[in-house]
């Protein structure tokens, strides 16, 4: 949060200039980017599936051992600001990341907006509470074809 008269460090810094935890905290905590995704062979089109990567909380939308997350899924992909180019195709459409990347603001559900960490789950934006599995209960990637997210 800031000040009215001062500009909060997302509107006023760039990604790159921003420090760790300014970095960091540029995540509402949705879950959305931990959902597995498929890509079709032919299109290359990118389908989110409702099924999590085994480390998140489907409770609380966050990882469970974000630390040392990629000892436990070395797929998992590390954003940062000099690699987010890359991997913005995988990010949700609402995430802060790919959003200030494009020049927008964050929304105004964003818990960087509100002073409130429970914001992004009220606005309905997270995996809390949806009907989302855990590839550990459906751990066959063929299956995953019928979780697919329509939007």
């Amino acid at each position: 949060m800031s000040t009215p008269e001062q500009e909060p460090f997302w509107r006023s810094k760039s990604l790159e200039a921003m420090t760790r935890d300014e970095w960091e905290s540029l995540c509402d905590g949705c879950g959305r980017c931990c959902l597995n995704k498929l890509v079709d062979d032919n299109t290359h089109e990118i389908h989110t599936v409702a099924v999590s990567c085994k480390l998140l909380d489907l409770e609380t939308g966050r990882c469970q051992n974000y630390k040392h997350r990629r000892k436990f899924v070395p797929d998992c992909i590390m954003f940062t600001p000099k690699t987010l180019h890359e991997h913005l195709k995988w990010l949700p459409d609402s995430c802060a990341y790919r959003l200030l990347h494009d020049g927008y603001d964050l929304p105004e559900w964003h818990p960087l907006v509100t002073g409130d960490p429970n914001s992004v789950h009220e606005a309905g934006y997270s995996v809390a509470g949806k009907p989302i599995v855990s590839e550990e209960e459906l751990s066959d990637p063929s299956d995953w074809f019928d979780y697919i997210i329509r939007s």
